[in-house]
């Protein structure tokens, strides 16, 4: 299933994919309200949205709905740096040094944003794009070994993981640099895990302005999911609704020669293989 939030007059709704067009699921609104709870039903929750898409016809068309980011606030919002071998090179070359473990930062949830929604430089000089498999938490994990991590997993969506090149040197963490209002769009839904038979043999790609910048593949993870989320897991609990950003391919701005930083009036589309695609434009900076 592919489920979604929309906006219409009354505010969020929930919504699921129903061919071209959105199934509401207004009716769950007394057991689930937001995605987030629908997250921690579960499969009863996942078993009463597929009895409504059994029984009713779409009514609204997808091109005509206002899409929100699929999850409200994700408790938590982890991204790995460094876990395509190729983008390990581009980070070398940049002076970066390698990391001997799984290299996990914070994005503040703050910097969530929808599927379309713009993207402000705010105070960033070196604004850059970064196309990640989103993995999606469902039942809380904690201490799970890397067999049992795929029990885990709710879904999974599409992550531009926006960057500020330059304030993200501010701080050996990279947080700042990562978590600037709307530099974290995410969606345009969230794919259910039975939909994907395996997440790592996903094609990945970005495009600026219409032009290919990034192109991988999952399987070319260094770490892969399962062993993400048995690592988290080792130190902390993994909660329902908690989003991974599971890593980068090679081609972003600040590796090319000269570097190519985002402008006011770029689009940037992330587009991942049996998942979806985001787009996002690139709007004069807000700045005191």
């Amino acid at each position: 299933m592919r489920l979604l939030r929309f906006q219409d007059t009354n505010g969020p709704r929930l919504g699921a994919v129903k061919g071209n067009g959105v199934v509401p699921l207004g009716a769950l609104a007394d057991r689930y309200p937001t995605m987030l709870s629908l997250i921690a039903g579960g499969d009863t929750a996942l078993a009463a949205v597929r009895a409504i898409l059994d029984s009713t016809n779409p009514v609204l068309e997808i091109e005509k709905v206002s899409l929100l980011a699929p999850i409200e606030r994700p408790g938590k919002f982890l991204a790995i740096g460094m876990n395509y071998r190729k983008h390990i090179e581009e980070a070398k070359r940049l002076g970066q040094p390698v990391p001997t473990n799984q290299f996990w930062f914070n994005k503040q949830t703050s910097c969530v944003a929808g599927p379309y929604d713009d993207t402000d430089p705010g105070m960033s000089e070196a604004l850059d794009y970064e196309v990640e498999l989103g993995v999606v938490i469902g039942r809380p994990a904690k201490h799970v070994t890397v067999d049992q991590a795929k029990d885990h997993v709710f879904g999974y969506l599409v992550c531009n993981d926006v960057s500020a090149r330059d304030w993200q040197r501010h701080s050996p963490t990279f947080t700042i640099g990562k978590s600037f209002d709307t530099h974290g769009p995410i969606g345009p839904w969230i794919v259910t895990a039975d939909e994907i038979a395996d997440p790592h043999t996903l094609g990945l790609r970005s495009f600026v302005n219409g032009e290919a910048r990034q192109d991988g593949n999952t399987s070319e993870l260094v770490y892969n999911i399962w062993e993400q989320i048995a690592y988290l897991s080792s130190a902390l609990t993994l909660e329902s609704g908690d989003l991974l950003a599971t890593g980068t391919p090679d081609g972003v701005g600040v590796a090319m020669t000269p570097p190519s930083f985002l402008q006011p009036g770029d689009v940037v589309r992330c587009e991942i293989d049996g998942v979806g695609a985001i787009e996002n434009k690139v709007v004069a900076a807000t700045r005191p």
